[in-house]
């Protein structure tokens, strides 16, 4: 048998692999044909091991200067992920698109994709495409667009200063006088390192901070980045401040209580962080550590669950005088809802008496569980 030179071997392994590739691609078209030679079924159509074309719509803007909406068609894998997909388009057809990408750290490649915002580098284009009820005789489309809430420097990069101002002003570091331990480290159980485990996970991308609708109305709202931060600080047993804190993040509606949990934060973190339900513990701190008159946004959750308890609902009688009126002890607040009063007199719809709801035991006795559980922990 003649020797083969390395250059024959490799030529043959070439023509072996495409003859495979072939082989393989005609056969699974075969196994998702449908009946009397149909094109593939809808769910199978983006498993194909050979390439799609799809349609991707850039918004891209510069600073001052109107959106525009460019188009561009790539032959992707369906495994290929949208970052993947954008190196491609600047390297290949627009080498002027702008975007960021930083793996696994700040700054990362967080837009919004079809809407959502998201990192570019997780989503896959059959996952994407899974997702939208698109024409299967049309070709697909995905539209990706710069993240919300911060302004546009071009194209999908954003200006984070407004983003990294808000962390900084929670005072996301543990405090220096906890740190002043002399000649040891300072160590922690293994319950105290977990209770940090899902907000230390957080990779500060900006997708909860892009989808925030508390953001689009109060732009004084520090953001749900920076108080899942500043959760991750109350519960840190090497912190010595966290007075200091919860007094800091119960100030008004630029802090914990203006988060209104429309679940949105929740919904797009990549890394499942909650921001929502760390702003509830934030809460519940506040709310274990101060009395009914500390402050109207902590008297609102106590009076509400105490008349719910009482009545089965919210007697609203009671309600505006025991909130904006401290119990007659706020002067302020009690003429600031006198002219709503009135208006309610004038207008028939003052509430003169109070009936229970039905089921006000098992109601109340409802609460006096989800109460008593909190308390055992």
């Amino acid at each position: 048998m003649p020797k083969l030179t390395y250059l024959e071997i490799y030529l043959k392994l070439v023509y072996f692999e495409k003859k495979f590739k072939f082989f393989v691609d005609f056969t699974f078209t075969l196994g998702v044909m449908g009946e009397n030679n149909q094109e593939p079924r809808t769910k199978n159509k983006f498993k194909s091991l050979s390439n799609m074309q799809v349609i991707f719509r850039v918004i891209r803007q510069q600073q001052n200067i109107a959106q525009s909406l460019q188009t561009y068609i790539l032959d992707v894998q369906p495994k290929a992920t949208v970052l993947e997909c954008l190196n491609r388009i600047k390297w290949e057809l627009d080498g002027s698109l702008a975007f960021r990408k930083n793996c696994r750290n700040p700054l990362s490649c967080g837009m919004r994709i079809n809407g959502r915002s998201i990192l570019a580098c997780k989503q896959s284009i059959a996952g994407e495409l899974a997702i939208l009820s698109q024409s299967r005789y049309q070709l697909p489309e995905i539209t990706i667009a710069p993240l919300g809430n911060m302004p546009v420097i071009k194209d999908l990069v954003v200006d984070m200063k407004g983003f990294w101002d808000n962390l900084e002003a929670v005072s996301p570091y543990v405090s220096t006088a906890a740190r002043n331990i002399p000649e040891r480290e300072f160590l922690q159980t293994p319950e105290e390192r977990a209770a940090l485990e899902r907000s230390g996970n957080c990779i500060m991308c900006g997708a909860c901070y892009s989808e925030c609708n508390v953001r689009e109305v109060n732009p004084d709202f520090v953001g749900p980045h920076a108080l899942a931060k500043s959760q991750r600080m109350v519960a840190d047993s090497r912190d010595s401040v966290k007075s200091w804190r919860l007094d800091l993040y119960n100030r008004g509606t630029d802090w914990v209580w203006g988060c209104t949990r429309c679940y949105m934060c929740n919904a797009v973190c990549p890394m499942e962080v909650a921001p929502m339900e760390r702003i509830g513990e934030i809460k519940r701190e506040i709310l274990q550590g101060q009395n009914g008159g500390a402050g109207r946004s902590i008297r609102h959750r106590k009076v509400l669950v105490s008349l719910v308890k009482l009545g089965g609902w919210i007697d609203e009688r009671k309600f505006g005088l025991m909130v904006m009126g401290n119990y007659f002890r706020d002067w302020v607040g009690l003429l600031s809802i006198f002219p709503l009063g009135l208006k309610m007199l004038a207008s028939g719809k003052f509430p003169f008496s109070f009936l229970p709801s039905e089921g006000t035991e098992e109601v109340r006795s409802l609460i006096e569980s989800v109460q008593e559980q909190k308390v055992r922990g």
